[in-house]
């Protein structure tokens, strides 16, 4: 059986790109904060995540103002109720993930288009049915590099005409703690994305080359090990009091 997605995982740089963030997020789960209170950081990680994916789609708002419930740009709500689903959506991701994808968009697109259009993909079918396929198909690779796959292809293709950039963040985030390398969602990986080239990234993936598959799963990568900085930030923020 071919595994397309060992075969990204081969290409040149992105073995020690993956290997790198995998080892900042072993070294983060040896914080000693996370003894007692992974929950808090988990719960402050998707705050954090859910503004910075805000935040890659224009909207820029305060983090005291998430935290008071004060941002009410529709765009910043449905970044915040995506983050908060997906502990629900967890164990549906590897068996249905055309459902999870469909919930995803329905709260983070609430607000921004009508009710019926909600959970509906409007294109592509045939290219997400790919993807669906690469979620249902087992495979060598690490789960750095499936979830960077599925978050570029929701990214460039936007299969919903709405949100897809939040759909896409939420769902990588899904991916990184189903499928292993971040099981508690403890890594800030939306920060990372901000923090990194992400429309470029996106660009050079969307070329199909070699070349620009490598360079946007190696910055996934980094996006991770920029995600861990911000989670030991975090904790090490609960560790002061």
């Amino acid at each position: 059986m071919s595994d397309p997605l060992a075969v990204i995982a081969r290409l040149p740089g992105v073995e020690d790109a993956v290997d790198e963030a995998r080892q900042a997020v072993d070294r983060l789960y040896r914080h000693r904060v996370l003894r007692r209170a992974s929950p808090a950081v988990s719960a402050e990680s998707s705050l954090r995540g859910a503004r910075a994916s805000a935040g890659l789609e224009g909207v820029d708002v305060a983090l005291d103002a998430l935290r008071r419930d004060e941002a009410h740009d529709p765009l910043v709500q449905g970044a915040l109720r995506a983050s908060a689903e997906l502990g629900r959506l967890g164990s549906t991701w590897r068996r249905a993930p055309r459902q999870v994808l469909a919930r995803l968009h329905s709260v983070a697109a609430a607000g921004l288009v009508e009710e019926s259009a909600l959970g509906r993909p409007t294109s592509s079918p045939e290219r997400m049915n790919g993807l669906f396929d690469l979620l249902e198909t087992p495979t060598k690779a690490p789960a750095l590099v499936l979830a960077a796959i599925v978050h570029a292809e929701l990214a460039v293709v936007r299969p919903f005409g709405s949100a897809d950039g939040v759909v896409a963040r939420a769902a990588e985030r899904l991916t990184l703690v189903e499928y292993g390398l971040d099981p508690k969602s403890l890594a800030v990986v939306e920060v990372g994305h901000l923090e990194l080239p992400y429309t470029d990234g996106l660009e050079a993936y969307r070329t199909g080359t070699r070349e620009g598959v490598a360079r946007w799963v190696q910055q996934c990568a980094s996006a991770v090990t920029l995600g861990v900085r911000e989670a030991t930030a975090i904790c090490e923020a609960l560790q002061r009091g």
